[in-house]
Formats: structure tokens, C-alpha cells, sequence
């Protein structure tokens, strides 16, 4: 195996910094895991965007505030056939908080479907 198709360290990203459940009975009744890649919002930083699958062509996201996270915990990295990594990461948000989730599409014209 050449170097080039092992796995590079990444970038670390802010939610790092969050801390690991304590009780993990009490954090499940107040809060919801989401698991993704966690990436940086594009023009505001009070909010994160979580990619469920970063390599799925049916990916989709989701749009928190940071501070409706109240703990986070680092999962083993995905990997791409190519060997491109990334991390991946379950936070844990409090029951109640306002979430966006964003499915992307291709807009086709599927009326010669039906004619």
C-alpha cells in the first residue's frame, strides 16, 4: 500500500471541545443523537451543519445552533473507496431545539414522464 491511499490526519474541527456524556440515562431522556460529519456553517458561526453520509449520493444535512449541543462524541472516521477520510461525530441535542434538516436535489423536467 503506497502512502498516498492511507488516510491523512484531518483538520480538527471546534466540537471537539464539547464534553462526553455523564449520565448517559438522564441525557437520553432530555436529548436526540444526530450522527454525522460535523462541518463548519457557511456564513454564521453560532450554528454547525452535520452531513449524515458525506460520501452517499443521497447525503442530506443538518443545521443546529451550537449552543443546543450539549455534548459530542467522536466516532471512527469514514473512509471512500478513494481514501479520502472523514470524521465523524454523535451530538447530542436538547429536546425542544430547532433543527433544519436539507435534503439536495437535481431539478429535471419529469413531465415527458407522464405524456
Amino acid at each position: 500500500m503506497t502512502s498516498a491511499n492511507i488516510p491523512q490526519k484531518g483538520n480538527r474541527f471546534e466540537i471537539q471541545r464539547f464534553r462526553k456524556p455523564g449520565n448517559i440515562h438522564e441525557l437520553k431522556r432530555t436529548h436526540i443523537a444526530f450522527t454525522g460529519a460535523p462541518r463548519r456553517h457557511p456564513y454564521d458561526q453560532s450554528k454547525i451543519v452535520l452531513v449524515s453520509d458525506p460520501f452517499s449520493a443521497q447525503a442530506f444535512c443538518y443545521e443546529f445552533h451550537i449552543s443546543d449541543i450539549s455534548c459530542a462524541e467522536e466516532l471512527p472516521a469514514l473512509v471512500s473507496p478513494e481514501g479520502d477520510a472523514s470524521p465523524i461525530s454523535r451530538i447530542w441535542i436538547r429536546k425542544g431545539a430547532i433543527g433544519v434538516r436539507t435534503t439536495p436535489f437535481i431539478v429535471e423536467d419529469t413531465s415527458g414522464a407522464f405524456s
